[in-house]
């Protein structure tokens, strides 16, 4: 990025911060020799970031001899940015700093299928209640990031069709969120939210990354070159309504047959293990068989594996990813699960893909609400959002 800036003498203020987004502090040295303008150039673009508060002087600056170097830092409390999870029968609120720390949360009971109304006003609600705790007055809120548990077109906020989320449906939330609180909302589908904090939480080097959502539904979000893939309408990794081999006479919610998450979810491996004669009733009981070894779950998780192996094994050949993280209430079934998913796309796959692919469970159940914090996080420090700040100013 240095090369690139460094040609640009019309460096705005919003690009030099990005230079402090590494996490380390930087002087007005180094910051002239990385951007090759003046010293007095620097300081004009430097003054704007003190004057709105998002840079600071470091307090511990020390120096070799002679005068100390001001060190100059990203204050991770200069402003708060609001991450919120609808699940289908819960969600929660939180505030995040600019590192991406959670500072404050909420978890509630909440039904999405009491529609956008009466969600939306909890979640803003809740905000309001979280930042009045924290001391933080409503305008150092700049950017709501949303996870839904449904397809959603990122561009603008609204969900598009989504299965389990009746009046949701083309619903403008951005617009809504905006009549009780004024900032920028960004909208996602929960899978990719699981992915962003996922790789933010455990894999902050690897550049290359699927996470799949195993549970009901089934889903992935795709990293590749460090960013999150959303596709053109924000569809990208929705593999649960890829045909699969097998199944092709099963019906999916979707109106196709054969889909993956027909034959491979919670509610086809639960109409298995019944039909094999263990009787189960929920995702709950199939985890708790398979922890008890009995047979006729062990069978179904692996088979289901090996299903969501297939589909995967084409996805490795398109993306050639570093890692695959098995995530969502099916991977709880340990390895079983993952065992199928290894033993068809370790055998699909070709040797140069899969040498140093590593296939791994989630470790951390708070990746959606981080994720949702990362995606507002890096709107809120993008270079064009600062340049629009400043000018308000």
């Amino acid at each position: 990025m240095a090369e690139i800036i460094r040609t640009n003498l019309g460096l705005s203020s919003g690009r030099l911060l990005q230079f402090f987004r590494d996490g380390e502090p930087h002087t007005k040295a180094e910051l002239a020799n990385l951007t090759g303008l003046a010293r007095s150039t620097v300081s004009l673009r430097l003054d704007p970031l003190l004057a709105l508060g998002i840079i600071g002087p470091m307090t511990d600056a020390t120096s070799t001899g002679g005068r100390p170097s001001a060190r100059l830092h990203l204050k991770d409390d200069a402003f708060v940015v609001g991450a919120v999870s609808f699940g289908a029968t819960h969600a929660q609120a939180s505030l995040a700093d600019l590192s991406g720390k959670i500072l404050v949360s909420i978890e509630a009971k909440r039904q999405i299928s009491d529609g956008p109304e009466v969600c939306l006003r909890w979640m803003t609600s809740e905000l309001k209640y979280l930042l009045a705790g924290l001391g933080i007055q409503e305008d150092r809120l700049l950017v709501i990031g949303i996870g839904i548990p449904g397809p959603v077109e990122h561009t603008t906020g609204r969900p598009a069709n989504p299965p389990i989320m009746p009046g949701w449906d083309a619903f403008d939330i951005p617009e809504r969120v905006n009549r009780e609180i004024q900032a920028k909302v960004l909208v996602d589908n929960e899978v990719n939210m699981m992915a962003l904090g996922e790789r933010f939480i455990n894999f902050p080097e690897v550049e290359n990354l699927i996470f799949l959502k195993a549970a009901t539904g089934i889903g992935s979000g795709i990293i590749a070159g460090g960013m999150l893939q959303r596709g053109a309408q924000g569809t990208a990794g929705d593999i649960g309504h890829v045909r699969t081999l097998v199944g092709t006479d099963v019906a999916c919610h979707c109106g196709n047959f054969g889909c993956l998450e027909a034959i491979a979810g919670a509610p086809a491996i639960i109409r298995r293990v019944n039909e094999a004669g263990l009787p189960i009733r929920n995702t709950s009981d199939l985890i708790d068989a398979t922890r008890r070894s009995k047979v006729e779950a062990i069978r179904a998780v692996r088979q289901a594996g090996r299903d969501i192996g297939e589909v995967l094994s084409t996805c490795v050949s398109l993306l050639n990813p570093e890692i695959i993280v098995i995530g969502g209430s099916l991977s709880s079934a340990g390895e079983h699960l993952i065992a199928g998913v290894r033993e068809v796309v370790y055998g699909r796959s070709t040797p140069l893909a899969s040498e140093n692919l590593t296939i791994v469970q989630s470790r951390d159940s708070k990746g959606e609400i981080v994720g949702a914090a990362v995606m507002a996080i890096d709107y809120a420090l993008d270079d064009a959002t600062i340049d629009q700040m400043l000018e308000a100013m």
